[in-house]
C-alpha cells in the first residue's frame, strides 16, 4: 500500500506544517495530487532510511510515497507527472552554513574567479589582475576570491610585489578561499595607512617580511584594515546579487540555507524579497557578534526578527559567535599542541591574555544565551573548541534549556571527550565535508599527519550521538554538496586523490542525512522539512544519476536536474 499511515514523527510533522500553511493534513487530503514523481529511487530520509520508487506531493507538502503503481492513484488530469527514469530524488538540501549574498558576489562578474583550477600560480593571478586593471577606471577596486597558497606552483607566498607589477595604481583586494586572509597591492595599503608601525587587532596578523614591511597578506581581523577601505556595493549591486544566489540555490539543489553572521539590511532584503515571493529556498539567520563584549552589547539590543516575516522562509534563529580562526597555514586556530613550525593561535575575541579572552567568550555566550538565542560559534582548534564547549555548559547550567540547540560551526579538531560533552548537552556540530575535499592535502604541512587525517570527523562524532549537520560554507567552495557527500563517504583529498582519515567514513545514508535531516534540527524545523515522509513540506532536489549506483568518488559528479520548493519547481534543466 502507499504510505498514508502518520507516525508519531509524522503527525507531528503534519500538525506543524498545517498549523504554518494552514492547509489540510495529508492523511485527510481529499483529490488529485499536484504533482507526482516515480519510477525512481526516492530517499526518504526517515528513521530507516527507507527508499521507494515513487512519491506524491500535494498543498506544498509529501501526501504519499511508495510503488508506482501506489501512488499514480494520486494522479489526476491536473497533477504534473515526472517520470525519474531511475534517478535519484532527495530531501531538498539544507546547506546548515552558507553565503547565499556572499556567494554571489564572490563570482564574475563582481568579483575576479581565482579559485584552483581556473587558476594554478601566482602568475595566473597577476595575470588576471592585470587583464582587470587595463579595462578599468582608474583608481577603482579591484577584487578577487579564491586564491590557495598549496595551489602555487612557486610554492611560496604571494606578495604585495606580484599585484604592483600588474596594476600600480588601482587598490586590489583578493581573498583567499577560506574567507579568513586577504593579499593586497601597495595602493591598497597605502589608501588603508598601513604601515610598519601598524599594530594587528586582537587576534588578527598582518605578515611582514624579514625587513618588518608589511608584504600584502593580512589574516583575520587584520584584514578588516583593508577591507573598511573598499566602497559597499550599491543598491543595484545587491539586487543582481540576490537574483545570483536565487539562482545558484536552486540550480544546485538547495531548498534551505542557514546564514551565520548576517547583517541587518541583508536579512531585510531576505525579507522583502521574500513577501514578494522572488525567495526560492528557505532562510535561517544567525546574526553577527561582534568580536567583543562591549561590541556586542547594543548589536543584541537591536536584533529583532523581520516583522510580518512567514518563519518558513525567514527566521531570525540566534546568534553567532566568532572564537578562533582556521587551522589551515594560517595558524590561527586555537590549539592545545603547536602546528607544524611552531605557534598554538589564539581566540580573536576581545584582548589580553588568554584568560581574559576565554572570559569575553563566556560572557558573549552568556548574554546571548541569556536572550533567548540559539548560538552558533565559529571554533575550529580543539583548543578553542573546549573553550566554546565550557562556555555553553555553564550558560545551560545557570539558565537550563535542554533544547535550545546551540552548535559549534566548523569545530575541525574536535575531540571525542569532547564530543561526548556536546551529546550530552544536546549540543550540534556543524562540518564541512567539501572543505576537507578542499584542504586535506595541505593540511598535513600544518598539523602533521594525524590530525590532518582526523580533521571533521564523521564517524566519531555521530557515534558520540551528536547531531552532525554539513554546510558548504560558500563561497569558501562552491557549494557542491554533492562533493561534500562524497567526501564523508571516502575522505579523499583534492589534490591527491588519497584517502585523508579512513576511520572517520559514514555511510552514504549518513551523509544524505547530515545533508538534509540534520540541517533541519539545526534549524529547529525537524518536524516539518527535512525528509520526505508523509506530511513533511515538499522541499526536494532530482540528480541526473542513481547516487547510490556510482562510484562513491564520482558522487560529486552528479548533477542537479529539478528543483522543488513546496511543491513548485524552481529550477529543471
Amino acid at each position: 500500500m502507499a504510505e498514508r499511515s502518520v507516525s508519531r514523527r509524522g503527525f507531528l510533522g503534519a500538525s506543524a506544517a498545517a498549523a504554518f500553511a494552514g492547509r489540510v493534513p495529508p492523511d485527510r487530503w481529499q483529490g488529485p495530487a499536484d504533482s507526482i514523481l516515480y519510477d525512481g529511487d526516492v530517499h526518504l530520509v526517515d528513521r530507516g532510511f527507507r527508499k521507494v520508487p515513487a512519491i506524491a506531493l500535494g498543498g506544498g507538502q509529501v501526501i504519499a510515497s511508495g510503488t508506482t503503481a501506489e501512488v499514480r492513484r494520486f494522479a489526476g488530469t491536473r497533477t504534473q507527472s515526472i517520470n525519474l527514469a531511475g534517478r535519484t530524488a532527495l530531501p531538498g538540501v539544507n546547506d546548515s552554513h552558507l553565503h547565499a549574498l556572499w556567494w554571489a558576489f564572490g563570482r564574475p562578474p563582481f568579483t575576479l574567479d581565482l579559485a584552483y583550477p581556473a587558476v594554478r600560480s601566482i602568475a595566473d593571478i597577476a595575470a588576471r589582475v592585470g587583464e582587470a586593471a587595463r579595462t578599468r577606471p582608474a583608481g577603482s577596486w579591484i577584487q578577487g576570491r579564491g586564491w590557495d597558497q598549496p595551489y602555487f606552483a612557486e610554492g611560496r607566498p604571494p606578495t604585495r610585489h606580484d599585484l604592483d607589477r600588474v596594476s600600480p595604481d588601482h587598490p586590489v583586494i583578493l581573498t583567499e578561499f577560506s574567507g579568513h586572509a586577504v593579499w593586497v597591492n601597495s595602493k591598497a595599503i597605502e589608501l588603508a595607512r598601513v604601515t610598519r608601525e601598524s599594530v594587528a587587532p586582537p587576534g588578527g596578523v598582518i605578515v611582514k617580511d624579514a625587513a618588518g614591511e608589511p608584504t600584502g597578506v593580512f589574516f583575520e581581523g587584520a584584514a578588516g584594515l583593508i577591507r573598511r577601505m573598499v566602497p559597499p556595493w550599491s543598491a543595484e549591486d545587491r539586487a543582481n546579487a540576490f537574483a545570483a544566489a536565487m539562482d545558484l540555490l536552486a540550480s544546485n539543489g538547495i531548498t534551505s540555507f542557514t546564514e551565520p553572521g548576517i547583517d541587518s539590511e541583508t536579512l531585510a532584503l531576505y525579507a522583502e524579497m521574500a513577501a514578494a515571493g522572488r525567495l526560492t529556498a528557505r532562510l535561517t539567520a544567525l546574526m553577527n557578534a561582534g568580536r567583543s563584549v562591549d561590541a556586542f552589547r547594543p548589536l543584541l539590543d537591536g536584533y529583532r526578527a523581520p516583522v510580518g516575516a512567514d518563519p518558513r522562509w525567514v527566521r531570525l534563529a540566534g546568534i553567532k559567535i566568532h572564537a578562533d580562526g582556521i587551522p589551515t597555514g594560517n595558524k590561527t586556530a586555537w590549539l592545545h599542541e603547536p602546528y607544524q613550525g611552531g605557534g598554538n593561535g589564539t581566540l580573536v575575541l576581545g584582548k589580553g591574555d588568554d584568560a581574559e579572552r576565554v572570559r569575553e567568550l563566556e560572557t558573549m555566550v552568556a548574554m546571548a544565551h541569556d536572550r533567548g538565542w540559539q548560538i552558533g560559534t565559529h571554533a575550529t582548534g580543539d583548543r578553542a573548541l573546549d573553550a566554546v564547549i565550557d562556555a555553553y555548559q555553564k550558560a545551560l547550567g545557570a539558565r537550563p534549556d535542554r533544547d535550545r540547540r546551540h552548535y559549534l560551526i566548523h569545530a575541525d579538531l574536535i575531540s571525542p571527550e569532547a564530543l561526548q560533552r556536546m551529546a550530552a548537552l544536546g549540543v550540534g556540530a556543524n562540518f564541512n565535508s567539501t572543505i576537507k575535499f578542499l584542504i586535506a592535502d595541505g593540511q598535513v604541512e600544518a598539523l602533521g599527519s594525524t590530525r590532518a587525517a582526523y580533521e571533521w570527523p564523521y564517524r566519531t562524532a555521530i557515534d558520540a550521538g551528536v547531531v552532525v549537520a554539513t554546510g558548504s560554507d560558500a563561497p569558501v567552495t562552491d557549494g557542491n554538496w554533492r562533493q561534500g557527500i562524497a567526501t564523508c563517504v571516502t575522505r579523499l583529498g583534492k589534490q591527491s586523490n588519497r584517502v585523508s582519515g579512513a576511520s572517520e567514513r559514514i555511510t552514504l545514508d549518513e551523509a544524505i542525512r547530515s545533508h538534509t535531516a540534520a540541517g533541519a534540527w539545526q534549524d529547529r524545523a525537524e518536524t516539518w522539512k527535512g525528509t520526505l515522509e508523509t506530511g513533511m513540506a515538499a522541499d526536494l532536489v532530482v540528480l541526473d544519476g542513481t547516487i547510490g549506483k556510482v562510484d562513491p568518488a564520482a558522487i560529486g559528479e552528479l548533477g542537479v536536474t529539478t528543483t522543488i520548493v513546496a511543491g513548485k519547481v524552481v529550477f529543471s534543466r
